[in-house]
């Protein structure tokens, strides 16, 4: 057996690498990340963050409606507080009443200062 780690694909580098310059406090969703590297769409993000993401912070890219990753919530929503990602309470029948994320609030464009609001990239 070798003891040799598997080369990352050239799109999961570019992926994982803008997960990494996403803000504390702010998101990204799957299709603004495929926008931004202006390639691949939202399926192909979300199978690198499924994959490979686990060493980035993985609970910044995420889906456009705010829903928090299944099977993920309580880490997650532990980062998100920690970090003071806007979040809404969840809609009164929502199984868990687990929180969404507030993504015109919380969402990042891209800018630099991490301040461009909920515009899309």
């Amino acid at each position: 057996m070798s003891d040799e780690v598997p080369e990352l694909p050239e799109y999961a580098e570019r992926v994982l690498e803008v997960a990494e310059h996403i803000p504390p406090g702010r998101v990204m969703t799957y299709g603004d990340v495929a926008e931004w590297l202006g390639e691949g769409g939202p399926r192909q993000v979300g199978r690198v963050m499924a994959l490979y993401g686990g060493s980035v912070p993985w609970w910044r890219v995420v889906r456009s409606d705010g829903t928090l990753l299944s099977g993920h919530e309580p880490r997650a929503l532990q980062h998100y507080r920690t970090e003071g990602t806007p979040l809404r309470q969840a809609p009164p029948g929502a199984e868990g009443h687990v929180p969404r994320l507030d993504m015109r609030r919380a969402r990042w464009d891209g800018a630099a200062d991490g301040a461009g609001g909920g515009a899309h990239i």
